[in-house]
């Protein structure tokens, strides 16, 4: 009986150890468990996964201090080490295009959607159905089947130097047939069409306005006039403000940036007076991502106000496509409206920008351009 006794304490002990050894584990188990950040709940899954990858690599095409500032956030948030690298959108293309599903990067961040649209078209971006692609406004704002999502948009336009017109004795150009008089010859600067996503905006723009032979002329009689092709669709706005450039071609909001964060006061925005478009910039997964759920956490963070909230904290003042962010007060202050503009084909430039830019740099070529000039137009 003793012995039996000695038996069942014994049994009773080891339940009693294997019983707490679980309690231990579970309360580990619940210490452990993902916290989501604000905004971010029910994604703890996502988070987990994307923080046992560990990090992130980022392609961007916005302004650097906005992206230096998102992927500085989304670090902070997730923990979750981030590296980035700011390139044109058609740098982008081009280097996903040639890299052919074995990507060097993981997300596409900023710039417009045509080399978005192009690169989807190809296969090399991922789809990816984002629990906060709810909060973008209109259904133009994403790709039909998740391949990139919009997180702003910006206007087309023109920013002149008013002293050095005042100078020059001259008027501000009112519309894009303005831009072909003489005497603005040298003083417009335009973005490279082979490395600048709004260049090829502008292509696009011009065919879509006029026509497709009278588009391309007209890019061709405006060589005559453009001094410098920048490599970034920024670069004229960045030289506006000192007179090296005179006439910049390119997105209104980066003017905002050179009057607002530069100081530039010289600087006069004008919204084309027969009707301009405006680029979407987006997010997106490059197909053979080597970080598959980070990248997808980056979606669901670059459509949220952690990340686009901090474009006009970072000198960037695009319209943001999102319900439950907080607009840009000072692109409403200068007059811009983010529907004030034309419709655009999106179907057309998918399908035919890569052809059109080649036709175009065929047709200055043969105009006499020296297209392989780097000194003007510019790929660094």
């Amino acid at each position: 009986m003793k012995k039996l006794l000695a038996i069942l304490l014994a049994l009773a002990m080891v339940f009693s150890l294997a019983a707490c050894g679980e309690k231990k584990e579970e309360k580990k188990e619940e210490e452990t468990k993902v916290v989501a950040p604000a905004g971010f709940e029910g994604l703890e899954d996502l988070i987990e996964a994307a923080q046992k990858e560990g990090e992130l690599v980022v392609y961007g095409s916005c302004e650097e201090e906005y992206l230096s500032a998102a992927c500085a956030h989304f670090e902070e948030l997730f923990g979750i080490k981030v590296s980035y690298q700011r390139l044109s959108t058609g740098e982008v293309q081009a280097k996903i295009e040639e890299e052919k599903g074995n990507p060097s990067a993981d997300v596409f961040f900023g710039g417009t959607t045509d080399p978005y649209n192009v690169l989807a078209s190809e296969g090399w971006l991922d789809p990816y159905d984002a629990v906060h692609a709810s909060h973008i406004t209109k259904d133009a704002f994403k790709h039909k089947d998740n391949m990139w999502f919009g997180i702003y948009t910006g206007i087309l336009g023109f920013m002149v130097n008013t002293d050095e017109l005042s100078r020059l004795g001259l008027e501000a150009p009112k519309d894009f047939p303005d831009l072909l008089k003489p005497e603005y010859q040298g003083l417009i600067w335009l973005s490279n069409y082979n490395t600048a996503g709004t260049a090829k905006l502008v292509i696009n723009t011009m065919i879509q306005k006029y026509g497709h032979d009278e588009g391309i002329q007209y890019l061709v009689d405006l060589d005559k006039n453009i001094e410098v092709y920048t490599k970034s669709g920024s670069g004229p706005s960045k030289n506006v403000g000192t007179g090296e450039c005179v006439i910049g071609i390119g997105f209104l909001h980066d003017g905002i940036t050179q009057i607002l964060d530069n100081g530039y006061k010289n600087i006069s925005l004008i919204i084309p007076s027969s009707g301009t478009t405006c680029e979407i910039g987006a997010t997106a997964v490059f197909k053979g991502a080597k970080h598959p759920k980070a990248a997808k956490l980056w979606i669901e963070y670059a459509l949220s106000p952690d990340c686009v909230n901090l474009a006009q904290e970072n000198g960037s003042y695009q319209f943001l496509v999102l319900d439950n962010a907080t607009q840009p007060q000072a692109a409403y202050d200068f007059g811009l409206d983010p529907n004030n503009v034309i419709d655009y084909d999106f179907e057309d430039a998918t399908a035919n920008i890569k052809t059109y830019v080649e036709e175009v740099m065929t047709a200055l070529a043969n105009s006499g351009a020296n297209t392989g000039d780097e000194s003007r137009f510019q790929v660094k």
